[in-house]
This record gives structure tokens, C-alpha cells and sequence, in this order.
């Protein structure tokens, strides 16, 4: 057998990994992906046991984050031992409308991407006969495509192989050997780092030093912060109709998502002073043979909210010539992720404070996922009804909403001939409850000139 047959993979988190993984243990905040399959027809629980049984022999149900042991060493992708390959039913059956109620206690259930488990899975009956099935999974594992990409795989019976090796396959004394060299060898690649690091500090000086009266004044009463959980509440539009809407007013399907969102920040307070609305959206940037699970570009479109009703033609210029950006000009933090294992924990949460805390764009997060395929709407092997897609924080406080001045993100699929847009929300001062989350949503299609179904 050669010599590269023999090598093992290289299992070391990409930096970007490990700085989502340090920012989680440092904000306390826990992001993950949920689907929920809503089915209004019996279900075949003997397939959704296969599903979970596969699933859990996969990377899916068994990829972990060993740490180093050095604590500016380069953590490492593992696999643990299969869990068990079982799901919690809901022992009574709930009213229709506590749907998104269950869901949001499903995500409320621990998960973690180093001591396991990694993702949970839940089926809930509802007095309508309907049924709804449930997956959340750590943000830090996988990414939103990778994530559906995956459960894809799993649905249609694909073999997914690992070439991980096991949790605590390497002693401690050759894993601190072993990461100190590569880190002894990454030495130039920090040095680069530094170097672009103090650049970038001159350059955004101020930033840190932002005058106390720019920043939000905080209601919070110190020993009074408790947890959140963000009004969420899901739309399902008839393909047919979005997409005649959208070709009416000038656009495609992709510009009417973010034309809604836009209006929707609008509607909820989110504009910038000129009166535009700022539009975070994700695209994924993985290549062939990607190590990182997170493999994302980040598109940051300024969008004047004012004309969207009645014409999106600018609004699809601009969506256009942002991802092609963010595609093709490397983001200038980037330059600075060799840095990451050495960052002391409260500097990755100070870090996320100057980037995310303050913004006076107010931004709102939009992620399309665009057409999915077909087979993830059938995890018991018929097609749902409805499928819910959301990205969500497992735990987030008041006091970081409102240092966070509040949130919007919707996150957009096309399944089940359905586009599916869940809407996560809170509002400084605002009613901040589902009942009129959903009226705002409802008001919104109502501009656009559509109507669906909102749970």
C-alpha cells in the first residue's frame, strides 16, 4: 500500500469552524437549522425509523468537535458512537395552531456539537390529523445547504462514508506533540495574519472606542436577563402564483424573496438613515474536496424599499452584482482566520460585539436556498405537505436582542411546489408575539399582491 493510501485526512477544523465554534462557547448563543415536515396524510413511522437509523450511522447523527488539547492547538472533526436510532412522539395529540409552539420547544432541547448529540428528532400529532416531524441540528456540524444536502442523501438510501477517525483516538501526549508541530508550521500564516490584523485595527480604530451615546441603551436591569425565545411563524406560497408575481414586477422568484424581506424590514423599522434596508444574504462558496462544514460568502445589499411593490427590476441588478461580489472578492476578515486558535475567549465575544452588536444598518438576514430537491419532502417516503425550513438561536437574551437592536431573518425554499418562508422577529419596543408577526407577514404579501398559508 503507497504511502498516501496510508495517510489519514486531514480532520483539523477549518478556521472558520473553529471560530464559529469559539463563538459559540463564548456569546452563549447556539445556532442551529430546523426542518419540519407538516403531513395532513397518515405517516409511515416503520420509514422514519429507517431514516433514523441511517442517519444516525452517518456523519449526521456522529460527527463531533474534539478539542485540543493546547489551548492555541486546532480542533478536530471526530466521529463518536452511533446514538441511538430512536425519536421522542409526542404522547397527546396538540391543536393545529400550537404547531410552531412545538417546534420551538423542539429546539429548546439540548444539543451540542462536541458532547453530543448533534441533532434530535421529534414527531408531534395534532386533534386535525395532521403530523409533524421535526429535525434540529447544531449550526456548528453543517451549514443550511450542506445540512439539506445531507438529509437528502439520507432519505434516498445514499451510503455517506467518513473517513473521520473515532472520539479519543489520539492519546494526549501524541496529540499535544502532534498539534504543536502544526502549529509550529503554521507560524508564517499567523505572522501574515498579525500583520493584516493591526492593519485593520488602524484602520477601524474607532469602531472601538464608538462613543458610549451611539451605543444602545441598555433596559435590562442587571440580575433580570433571562432567555428569549423569538416569535416564528411560517408562510407557504403557491409556486405558480410567486412566480407569475414575480415575473409581473419585473424580477425572478430569487429578487421577490429578497424584495419581501426588504419590505418586511421596512414595515418592522429596520432602515438605515437614508431609508434603505440592508439585506445580509448567504451563498455558499464550497468547492470540491471542502474540509469546512460552514462554507458561506456573505452578500451585504442595500435595497431602497420604496418601489418593490411595483417593480423589481433593480432589485434583481443589485442581488446580482452582490453575490457575484462576495463570490469573487475574498472578505477582508478573512485574512485574519489563522488568528483564530490563539483568540482568548472573552476577545471572540468582544470581537462579536463591534461586528454584530451595534450595527446601524439594522440588517436583515436573508437566506435563500433556492430549489431543493424534491426527495427531502419525503422523509417517510411520501410527500409532505408543508416543510418548515428555519435558522434559529438556541439561546439568545433580551439584553443581546437589544444590544443586537432587534432581529429579522427569513430563511426561503422551494419544496413541496410550495415557497416556504419562515420569519424570525423581535422588535425593540414592539408587541413582539407571533399573533402579529404573522399579521405583518400577511400585510406584506398583501403589497406584493399574494396570499398563503401562514402557521
Amino acid at each position: 500500500m503507497t504511502e498516501r493510501a496510508l495517510a489519514r485526512p486531514d480532520n483539523r477544523l477549518s478556521f472558520t469552524d473553529q471560530a464559529m465554534f469559539l463563538w459559540l462557547r463564548a456569546s452563549g448563543e447556539e445556532p442551529a437549522m430546523q426542518i419540519v415536515w407538516i403531513y395532513e396524510h397518515p405517516v409511515n413511522f416503520d420509514e422514519l425509523r429507517r431514516f433514523t437509523h441511517s442517519g444516525c450511522q452517518t456523519s449526521l447523527g456522529r460527527l463531533r468537535i474534539e478539542r485540543s488539547p493546547l489551548p492555541f492547538g486546532r480542533h478536530r472533526w471526530v466521529l463518536s458512537d452511533p446514538p441511538p436510532s430512536t425519536f421522542d412522539i409526542a404522547k397527546c395529540a396538540r391543536p393545529r395552531a400550537e404547531l410552531t409552539d412545538w417546534a420551538d420547544e423542539r429546539v429548546q432541547l439540548p444539543i451540542d456539537p462536541e458532547y453530543g448529540p448533534g441533532w434530535r428528532m421529534g414527531v408531534a400529532p395534532f386533534t386535525d390529523g395532521s403530523t409533524a416531524v421535526s429535525i434540529v441540528i447544531s449550526h456548528c456540524l453543517i451549514d443550511g445547504l450542506g445540512g439539506l444536502s445531507t438529509l437528502t442523501d439520507v432519505i434516498k438510501g445514499n451510503r455517506i462514508d467518513s473517513d473521520y477517525p473515532p472520539t479519543g483516538s489520539r492519546t494526549r501526549r501524541r496529540a499535544m506533540v502532534s498539534d504543536a508541530r502544526e502549529t509550529l508550521q503554521g507560524g508564517p500564516e499567523v505572522a501574515r495574519a498579525l500583520g493584516a490584523a493591526a492593519r485593520m485595527v488602524f484602520r477601524h480604530r474607532h469602531d472601538f472606542v464608538r462613543p458610549r451615546a451611539s451605543r444602545p441603551t441598555p433596559t435590562v436591569k442587571a440580575g433580570t436577563d433571562c432567555n428569549v425565545v423569538v416569535p416564528a411563524i411560517a408562510i407557504y406560497v403557491d409556486l405558480d402564483d410567486w412566480d407569475a408575481r414575480a415575473k409581473a414586477l419585473g424580477g425572478n422568484a430569487h429578487s421577490l424573496v429578497a424584495g419581501f424581506a426588504a419590505k418586511l424590514g421596512e414595515r418592522v423599522g429596520r432602515q438605515r438613515a437614508d431609508g434603505s434596508v440592508t439585506l445580509l444574504i448567504p451563498t455558499s462558496d464550497r468547492t470540491q474536496d471542502d474540509s469546512r462544514q460552514n462554507a458561506a460568502a456573505l452578500a451585504n445589499i442595500s435595497i431602497d424599499p420604496s418601489h418593490l411593490t411595483t417593480d423589481l427590476s433593480a432589485t434583481q441588478v443589485n442581488i446580482r452584482h452582490g453575490l457575484k461580489s462576495a463570490r469573487e472578492v475574498p472578505d477582508q476578515p478573512l485574512d485574519l482566520l489563522p488568528m483564530v486558535p490563539f483568540i482568548p475567549k472573552r476577545v471572540v465575544k468582544a470581537c462579536g460585539d463591534v461586528i454584530f452588536g451595534f450595527s446601524a444598518d439594522l440588517p436583515v438576514s436573508c437566506s435563500n436556498l433556492g430549489e431543493l430537491d424534491p426527495a427531502l419532502a419525503r422523509l417517510d417516503g411520501t410527500e409532505a405537505e408543508y416543510v418548515m425550513l428555519r435558522g434559529v438561536d438556541r439561546r439568545i437574551t433580551r439584553q443581546a436582542l437589544e444590544e443586537k437592536r432587534g432581529v429579522l431573518t427569513l430563511v426561503a425554499g422551494r419544496i413541496s411546489g410550495k415557497m416556504s418562508i419562515s420569519i424570525i422577529g423581535y422588535q425593540l419596543g414592539g408587541q413582539n408575539s407571533k399573533a402579529h408577526l404573522r399579521e405583518l407577514a400577511a400585510k406584506t404579501l398583501a403589497e406584493f399582491d399574494l396570499t398563503g398559508v401562514i402557521d
